[in-house]
């Protein structure tokens, strides 16, 4: 979350006041991500995150949000948005789409245990058949089609041997995505980006789950290895950790079993979700955008992974 769009405690009061939320105590910018302007605002109705969209827009974000308020109706543990006296959960700010939803107890976990793998396998699980009669469809935005329109254009920007990587997994991609065991991977609404800073923990349980702003239709495979290249790798080299990973997987197939294409797939699918979590961060780092507050994350981390799924680094 960064801020793009600077708001004065007048206008946050005006827009808080009008959704009968009460006057603001404090307003704070928060600077962790990339690609939203977010508030964390405190009233004496509650605490809330304040959200202006400075990509997406407003044909695009109703999958988001009324995706939350499915879940959130179903008593999983995400952020639920508030809706105006005509029940619209999507509003204007400054000219930008907005949304104000409650803001989870707990805080993020830096360095993840077993413990965590296990409660967010079964999180994860929950959320995909939970979400599996989820009306909407909406492709994964950050998906195939997408890694084949950006890899040209940060491969301009990067080394020979990294150009190389690039258009080498992309066509691995492409290759697997066209296989018939690909077709029959089991497919819903995916959370997409649940890395360690969107899950909430407090003494030791999950309470949150959050940041659904890259969700969309893909396979629950994906999700399941952008899972395991966060939560189960360690930082320093890029490897997996095999206890925290046999824990993941424990714990998701406690509510949903893997199918024997999954299991089939799954190395190739983290190879995927390292992919895609380098380019996006190639892209923001030769494509940046002016920021308030921004903290740029660092590419190196997932092409060191990605070289570790290859078989390229010991």
């Amino acid at each position: 979350m960064a801020v793009y769009t600077e708001l004065s405690p007048n206008e946050v009061a005006t827009f808080f006041q009008a959704l009968g939320l009460g006057q603001p105590n404090s307003v704070r910018g928060s600077t962790s991500g990339v690609e939203n302007t977010n508030y964390f605002v405190d009233t004496e109705a509650g605490e809330y995150v304040l959200t202006l969209f400075e990509r997406l827009t407003f044909e695009q974000l109703p999958f988001y949000l009324h995706l939350m308020k499915h879940l959130a109706a179903r008593r999983m543990p995400v952020p639920d948005p508030v809706a105006n006296v005509r029940g619209e959960i999507l509003h204007t700010l400054k000219g930008r789409p907005a949304v104000i939803v409650n803001r989870l107890p707990g805080e993020s976990v830096t360095a993840s245990t077993e413990s965590h793998c296990r409660a967010v396998g079964e999180i994860l699980a929950r959320m995909h058949v939970t979400g599996s009669d989820y009306p909407r469809r909406q492709a994964n935005p950050r998906g195939l089609e997408w890694w084949n329109e950006v890899v040209p254009v940060v491969g301009r920007c990067v080394s020979e041997g990294q150009r190389s990587l690039l258009t080498s997994e992309l066509a691995f991609q492409n290759q697997i995505a066209a296989s018939s065991t690909y077709e029959q991977l089991p497919r819903g609404p995916v959370h997409a980006d649940l890395f360690r800073d969107n899950v909430l923990f407090e003494d030791g349980h999950l309470t949150g789950v959050f940041d659904f702003y890259f969700a969309g239709c893909d396979s629950f495979l994906f999700d399941i290895a952008v899972c395991l290249n966060d939560w189960c790798v360690d930082n320093g080299t890029g490897r997996q950790d095999t206890k925290q990973v046999a824990a993941f997987l424990g714990a998701y197939e406690s509510v949903r079993a893997l199918t024997g294409p999954e299991r089939l797939l799954l190395p190739g699918m983290q190879r995927a979700g390292a992919f895609r979590f380098w380019i996006s961060r190639l892209w923001d780092l030769y494509q940046p955008r002016e920021a308030a507050l921004l903290k740029a994350h660092d590419p190196s981390h997932f092409e060191r992974m990605l070289r570790v799924l290859r078989g390229e680094i010991a």
